[in-house]
């Protein structure tokens, strides 16, 4: 199966004023966000993509313009089901206001029973369902077009992508929050038809180890390596 390589949106507006921007209209990037949209680009030079993918919101759009400016003729899709977690009635308020809530201590420490109240809050076990969904059928569809060591990329949010991640690791959405996923940091799940292989979590640095390598004689693609791989060549 392919590699997907889930970038969050480079920093916002709203995470500069510690508000939880959710689906709210017009949260672009900030200075900061955009430098580091475009050192991103710089980042997956070495990579083969074969394709984007990215949430409708504005900062996800705006992250992965320097990439598309610089590889015009690389196909870009929308995917919905990638957007933000929609927090209801949390939307738009100060991070700061928040951690008075009840709900704020069922969101740390047993996210999968936490749903956000008002009209159009969801809950994140739902969020998490709509994400790994995504996920697997882009997976089919990128296979299908461009081969099983394709690399596509998806631009998405730190809540969708931390959830993402814990599915691929296995672990209970309980333990979601133990993740850190920064502005514009890469995560990496190679899915393979055994198991996904989670090669970077919310990382910042070089990328070009990711480049598809031959594999050596004998071993199945669903094999982990025994005693650690050999890293890049």
């Amino acid at each position: 199966m392919p590699t997907v390589i889930l970038v969050r949106h480079g920093r916002s507006t709203a995470n500069a004023d510690g508000v939880l921007a959710g689906w709210s209209p017009g949260i672009a990037l900030d200075d900061s966000g955009r430098d580091q949209a475009a050192a991103l680009a710089a980042r997956l030079a070495a990579l083969p993509l074969a394709a984007a993918v990215t949430s409708p919101l504005q900062r996800c759009r705006e992250t992965i313009r320097p990439l598309l400016d610089t590889r015009p003729e690389l196909p870009v899709h929308t995917e919905d089901r990638i957007g933000e977690c929609r927090y209801g009635d949390w939307t738009g308020r100060k991070l700061a206001e928040l951690t008075d809530q009840p709900l704020w201590a069922t969101v740390q420490r047993y996210p999968s029973a936490a749903v956000f109240p008002g009209e159009g809050g969801e809950s994140i076990r739902a969020m998490q369902s709509r994400a790994v969904d995504a996920v697997r059928e882009w997976n089919d569809r990128i296979e299908a077009e461009y081969g099983p060591d394709a690399l596509y990329l998806m631009c998405s949010h730190g809540d969708i992508i931390k959830s993402i991640a814990a599915e691929a690791l296995g672990m209970h959405l309980d333990f979601f929050q133990r993740l850190a996923v920064d502005p514009c940091s890469v995560t990496v799940i190679r899915y393979a038809s055994q198991r996904p292989f989670v090669l970077r979590l919310g990382d910042t640095g070089e990328l070009a180890g990711l480049a598809p390598r031959e594999r050596p004689a004998g071993q199945d693609e669903d094999d982990a390596v025994v005693g650690g791989g050999t890293g890049a060549r």
